[in-house]
C-alpha cells in the first residue's frame, strides 16, 4: 500500500514538475527579458575613449515574437544610453508581418544613435528559401532602409564614436553562403588608431576570418542555446563550435561576443533568457 502510494506521489510529482517546465519554457522564459552589461577590454587597446554598444540580435519578428515584445526590448536597451547600435541579423523568422509597423519600431534605434546591421540566415537567401522564406534580401533591405538603419553587407565603414575611431565591418550570412570577407574588409591593414569591429550573424564565421585583422566580433544566431540542458549544455545550438554559444570569449588574441538574442523559434526557451546586451568597450 505504501509502495503504491509512493509511486503515485512520484508520478504525480513528475507530471507537475514536467508541466511546470513546459509552462516556463513556453509562456514565461521567452518573455523574461534581461539587460546584460558586459565590460570589454580590447586586447589591442585601440580605443581613445570608452564607448557603449547596444547589441541586439535575432529579433525574429513573427507570430511567436510580437512587435510589442521587440519594442519593449528596444526601449529597455535605449534606456542604457548607447553610443552606437549594432544588429546582428535574423530580424524576421520567414516574412515581415507588417513592414510599416516594424519600421516604426526599429526607427527608435536609429533616432537615438548611429545604427548598423548585418543579415542573418532567416532574413532571405539560399538558406531560408526552401523553408518558405524570402528568396533574396530585397525585403529586409527595404525594411532597414525605411528604418534609417545602415546595412553593412560585405562592406566596411569608418566612423567616430565618442571620440574613438571605429572601423565597422559587416558580413553577409555564413549559412546563406553570403559571407565574403575579401569584399567586406578594407584593403589596408587595421590602422593603429581604430578599433575594428565585425558584425557577423554566426560565430562559426570566425573560421573564415582567421587571416584578417579585427579586434571584436559581435554575433547572434545561437539564441544562447535556446534550450539549455542542465549538466549537459547546449545540444540544440546551431553551431559547430559550442565554446561561442553565448557571452564574451577570446579567440586568437581577439574577442567574440555572442548574444542570446531577443526572439526565438517556436516560442520556446529554457534556462536561456532573451537579452539586450550592453557592451562597455574600453
Amino acid at each position: 500500500m505504501n509502495f503504491r502510494l509512493s509511486r503515485r506521489k512520484f508520478l504525480t510529482g513528475t507530471l507537475v514538475a514536467g508541466a511546470g517546465v513546459l509552462v516556463d519554457m513556453r509562456l514565461l522564459e521567452p518573455r523574461w527579458l534581461r539587460i546584460h552589461h558586459v565590460d570589454v577590454a580590447l586586447p589591442t587597446g585601440r580605443t581613445a575613449n570608452p564607448f557603449r554598444i547596444l547589441h541586439i540580435s535575432d529579433l525574429h519578428s513573427s507570430k511567436d515574437v510580437p512587435l510589442s515584445f521587440i519594442k519593449k526590448a528596444i526601449e529597455r536597451g535605449l534606456e542604457q544610453n548607447p553610443d552606437i547600435v549594432c544588429i546582428t541579423g535574423d530580424l524576421i523568422s520567414h516574412h515581415i508581418p507588417d513592414k510599416r509597423k516594424y519600421a516604426d519600431c526599429l526607427r527608435m534605434l536609429s533616432a537615438a544613435a548611429p545604427c548598423y546591421a548585418c543579415t542573418g540566415n532567416h532574413d532571405g537567401g539560399d538558406w531560408v528559401r526552401p523553408y518558405g522564406g524570402y528568396a533574396d534580401l530585397t525585403q529586409i533591405r527595404s525594411l532597414l532602409d525605411q528604418s534609417n538603419i545602415e546595412l553593412l553587407f560585405n562592406a566596411s565603414k569608418r566612423i567616430s564614436v565618442n571620440g574613438s575611431a571605429i572601423e565597422l565591418v559587416g558580413l553577409g550570412d555564413y549559412w546563406a553562403n553570403d559571407a565574403h570577407p575579401e569584399q567586406a574588409f578594407p584593403k589596408q591593414e587595421n590602422p593603429s588608431d581604430a578599433c575594428r569591429l565585425v558584425l557577423s550573424h554566426n560565430p562559426d564565421s570566425k573560421m573564415i576570418l582567421n587571416h584578417y585583422a579585427w579586434d571584436l566580433m559581435l554575433c547572434g544566431h545561437t539564441h544562447g542555446g535556446q534550450l539549455v540542458v542542465p549538466f549537459y549544455g547546449t545540444p540544440f545550438a546551431p553551431v559547430s563550435d559550442h565554446r561561442y554559444v553565448h557571452g564574451l570569449n577570446p579567440w586568437k588574441q581577439r574577442l567574440i561576443y555572442t548574444t542570446s538574442g531577443i526572439g526565438n523559434l517556436h516560442s520556446m526557451r529554457a534556462n536561456c533568457r532573451p537579452e539586450v546586451a550592453i557592451l562597455n568597450v574600453a
